[in-house]
């Protein structure tokens, strides 16, 4: 993969490039995040607006940022990732919260390109690591990450706050 310019990256696959989005493509973004979720069984969890994608991804500070896929100038696929740090290397890592390829576009190198995008980029600004989550039951997309070299990490439990809880714990009362 080569990186043309700040913003778009060419890869080896004909017709198909990758670049950073922008403001405008916030509410593409969310069709994307509300595919995966269905693809996902999950639909009933998005409550994410335009607005939202805007603020968020696309303010001064934002917290994401989001690369696209696009096949013959048309956007196929999305992988929204932020950076943290790993305080046993010393060093930032990318994490990946989302990675989706439209259906049709599936088994052409999209989802490949977009990985070895993000790992170019983490290797570029010195990160120690690329990491991820699948959900256990999603046997093509563990057989396809294991195929790219990727360890799964059963031993490692998600945790996770959100709604009453994570007000709970905050010491404020539920908006």
């Amino acid at each position: 993969m080569n990186e043309v310019n700040q913003n778009v990256f060419h890869t080896s696959i004909p017709d198909f490039a990758i670049r950073q989005a922008k403001k405008e493509d916030a509410a593409l973004i969310l069709d994307f995040i509300k595919a995966l979720a269905e693809y996902e069984n999950l639909s009933g969890m998005v409550s994410a607006s335009v607005e939202d994608i805007e603020r968020n991804l696309f303010s001064d500070k934002p917290v994401a940022e989001v690369i696209l896929g696009e096949y013959n100038g048309k956007a196929v696929g999305f992988a929204l990732y932020f950076y943290n740090f790993s305080t046993f290397l010393g060093k930032p890592g990318i994490y990946l919260e989302d990675l989706f390829v439209l259906e049709p576009m599936r088994g052409k190198g999209f989802g490949k390109a977009l990985l070895s995008c993000l790992a170019k980029l983490a290797v570029d600004k010195g990160c120690g690591r690329l990491e991820w989550c699948v959900l256990d039951w999603n046997t093509p997309s563990i057989d396809f990450y294991k195929s790219l070299g990727a360890e799964i990490m059963k031993e490692w439990l998600l945790n996770r706050l959100t709604g009453d809880a994570l007000y709970k714990l905050a010491g404020e009362k539920p908006k």
